[in-house]
């Protein structure tokens, strides 16, 4: 007779989790456009969390869970003066830097925003440098930030190329927590059995569903679900560092495993798919590809799928501020990704909902030649209803070759254009732009920009002598690598 009880033999590590914690502990980095690259990312990064603070919405969110709580060697949150244990922390900056959609972002089968890791490694950082002085050892210092930045990019990305989380459902915080998990298991001094059990968990874990992404329920939960992820990431790091056992077969084991369980739709779709169908797969090796290749948002607080429709329709907008009234339609032509992420028709609750839509993100900039963060909140949309007037005219049709551009992995596009048709039948010029000014192949003539937002940013926390100082500072790579990450973040509190 066959036996139907399985055999209870504990398996090898996953083959998934044994390729990141490898990478992290022992992959060493050469490229010296990835540090380069890394420092522009910590700047705009932090500069983006600094802006966040001015919207209660996101600051009634942030401090210690207890009022009053006293953490020795506390993390700071930068423009506050919260010390928190690292946990809290790593959730409040990772809210802050993700609040207005502004931070860096990675496209490719799966999107996300690789600088919400800047949550878990600030605050992690920040506390270990800290306790590290107070018992007589050397600090860590902010190459070991811009390291952990880069190896978290390049984790988050690499797994977004080919696979995805959204397509089942998935939001890609997922990713987030992922990343954010092995750069602090490994700044916390994890060896590679403590590596891959914080990791095995961190698949294990609950993943949060993109519901809150989309409408009709998009909402302030998108503003922070990453500063979530790198909570329970610092979190899970240390339970590993704790000496609690992984759970090796966390994406594989049938039936209860990552794959079977959230990686597809349902299982009849599991059994007529082959084994390694059924797996992650990857473009390529890890390195720091992705940090090379990042694309910063300068000019538009809006999700990047319209970061270049922002930029044509502030091209249009002398051409048809006065004409707004004689305008019969618009047409705009974008990629596949942006019609299924944010073309919305119909009422828009809340500001979340109005910067996840791409008609409400071109309307304002041909209205007014601008597009910055107040421009979302209630009040804003209340009193121009001609916004809602322009949405009603648009028409969004895809261009086959920028869906292929845009996967294209030597390309990289993130194409739009936008024509305005008149009732007199006269129209404008169609303008298209397919790479925005914060992408690779415009990151010369971005950097400045990036600076000068940097450098705005910081101004709305701190008097421009400070302000000039943390600039100055991170604008010089050698100096900024071995400052000690405590008295970088003296800086950056209040």
């Amino acid at each position: 007779m066959m036996s139907t009880v399985e055999a209870n033999v504990r398996p090898d590590y996953d083959a998934e989790l044994q390729k990141i914690a490898d990478y992290v502990l022992n992959y060493r980095i050469a490229s010296d456009e990835a540090w380069d690259t890394a420092r522009l990312c910590l700047m705009d990064t932090l500069g983006c969390g600094l802006l966040a603070l001015r919207f209660p919405e996101c600051t009634k969110h942030l401090g210690p869970l207890v009022e009053g709580t006293v953490v020795p060697h506390g993390a700071r949150v930068p423009g506050t003066s919260f010390r928190l244990d690292p946990v809290k922390a790593a959730w409040d900056i990772g809210a802050i830097v993700r609040w207005l959609d502004y931070n860096d972002t990675w496209l490719a089968a799966e999107w996300g925003h690789p600088s919400d890791n800047l949550g878990a490694i600030l605050a992690v950082a920040d506390h270990l440098s800290q306790k590290r002085v107070a018992q007589g050892e050397a600090p860590l210092v902010m190459r070991d930030v811009l390291e952990a930045m880069i190896m978290a990019h390049e984790i988050q990305g690499v797994l977004a190329l080919e696979n995805s989380f959204n397509r089942v459902g998935l939001d890609h915080v997922v990713l987030v927590k992922v990343a954010s998990t092995a750069v602090a298991a490994r700044l916390l001094g994890a060896d590679r059995e403590q590596m891959l059990a914080a990791l095995s968990h961190a698949w294990v874990d609950g993943q949060s569903l993109r519901t809150y992404r989309h409408a009709p329920n998009a909402g302030s939960r998108k503003s922070w679900a990453a500063g979530d992820a790198t909570s329970r990431a610092v979190r899970l790091a240390d339970i590993a560092l704790r000496g609690e056992m992984g759970v090796p077969g966390a994406l594989t084991a049938s039936q209860w495993g990552f794959y079977d369980v959230l990686f597809s739709h349902t299982n009849r779709d599991l059994a007529t798919k082959p084994d390694e169908e059924r797996r992650f797969r990857f473009q390529r090796e890890f390195g720091s590809y992705v940090m090379e290749n990042i694309l910063f948002k300068l000019s538009f607080p809006a999700e990047f799928h319209a970061q270049t429709a922002c930029e044509a329709a502030v091209t249009l907008h002398p051409l048809v501020k006065g004409r707004l009234d004689e305008i019969e339609r618009i047409v705009i032509t974008t990629h596949e990704s942006a019609i299924r992420i944010i073309s919305k028709e119909g009422d828009l609750a809340n500001p979340a909902d109005r910067d996840h839509c791409l008609q409400y993100m071109v309307a304002v900039p041909l209205m007014l030649g601008e597009l910055n963060a107040e421009h979302y909140e209630d009040d804003f949309h209340v009193a121009h209803p001609e916004i809602d007037t322009l949405r009603g005219k648009m028409e969004v049709v895809e261009e086959p070759r920028y869906t292929r551009d845009y996967l294209d992995p030597e390309k990289r596009s993130i194409a739009n254009a936008i024509q305005v048709f008149f009732t007199d039948g006269t129209s404008t010029e169609q303008v298209a732009v397919e790479y925005p000014i914060g992408h690779r192949r415009r990151r010369k003539e971005g950097i400045p920009v990036l600076e000068e937002k940097f450098r705005r940013n910081l101004e709305t926390r701190f008097p421009r002598a400070r302000s000039e100082r943390i600039v100055t500072l991170c604008q010089d790579q050698q100096g900024l690598e071995a400052t000690p990450v405590h008295r970088f973040m003296d800086l950056l509190v209040i």
